[in-house]
């Protein structure tokens, strides 16, 4: 398993903490209407409602994440998911909402109810995820003393760049573009297979589609709204607004 897809199940697993938080509270103030049950009923429902939804919802944030550029859009990104998420969740909470509190299927004239409860609840959950529990850049780094080994990714480089200083890896459909300090080419490659290899090189992805040799940034700009890396050489490198924080905190700019 490589670097990105451990960081894509901590992203996960984070997701589903926050869903069975918000499960927890909500059977604790028994919300929508459900402080007529007992608690451990509650407990019982709102707990695995949640947390299926938040792998309901995960799975579409995967999906529309290789259509949209989900991270450059902040409140896009909670719009579309909501209304992703909602509209299959929706009905089968309705299903499940009657048989678990009443002991019978709910009228299906309570759907539009329901709907409304599924958005409201899912546009929250979405907002937590977006802004505050933003995803994490792979940040790669130098060989150390003991517990780090040199970067094996200056091996895929073609022969007339070997040796050359690696300033960027760009993706480019199934290809990565490798920029360096002698002229740049394209290798067949993942960028998330290639961030386990450049463990070893001090730099960071500032993007979806971008990994950034730290020693390259000669500048930083804004460009409405967003970060712009200028790296030796004039070339410019994007920083989505997902990675932007931290980012800063560790310094890059």
């Amino acid at each position: 398993m490589s670097l990105a897809e451990r960081l894509r199940l901590k992203d996960m697993a984070r997701g589903l903490a926050t869903a069975a938080a918000g499960g927890l509270l909500l059977a604790l103030t028994g919300a929508f209407e459900t402080g007529r049950v007992p608690l451990g009923l509650r407990l019982s429902y709102w707990i695995p409602v949640m947390v299926g939804g938040g792998l309901w919802g995960h799975a579409c944030s995967l999906m529309l994440d290789r259509i949209v550029a989900l991270d450059e859009r902040p409140w896009l990104s909670v719009a579309l998911l909501t209304a992703v998420i909602s509209g299959p969740l929706s009905v089968v909470v309705w299903a499940v909402t009657g048989p678990a509190l009443n002991g019978g299927m709910m009228p299906l004239s309570h759907l539009p109810m329901i709907a409304f409860y599924v958005v409201t609840i899912t546009a929250a959950i979405s907002a937590v995820n977006v802004f505050v529990t933003r995803a994490r850049p792979v940040q790669t780094h130098a060989p150390g003393p003991v517990d780090r080994a040199a970067s094996r990714f200056p091996e895929r480089l073609p022969a007339r760049l070997r040796g050359a200083a690696i300033r960027a890896v760009q993706a480019e459909d199934h290809y990565l573009r490798i920029h360096t300090d002698r002229g740049s080419d394209l290798i067949l490659m993942r960028l998330s297979d290639a961030l386990e290899e450049l463990q070893g090189l001090e730099g960071a992805q500032t993007h979806r589609s971008w990994w950034v040799a730290r020693e390259a940034v000669r500048d930083v700009a804004r460009s409405d709204g967003r970060a712009v890396l200028t790296l030796e050489g004039g070339l410019t490198a994007p920083v989505s607004r997902r990675y932007a924080r931290a980012l800063r905190a560790a310094g890059w700019y």
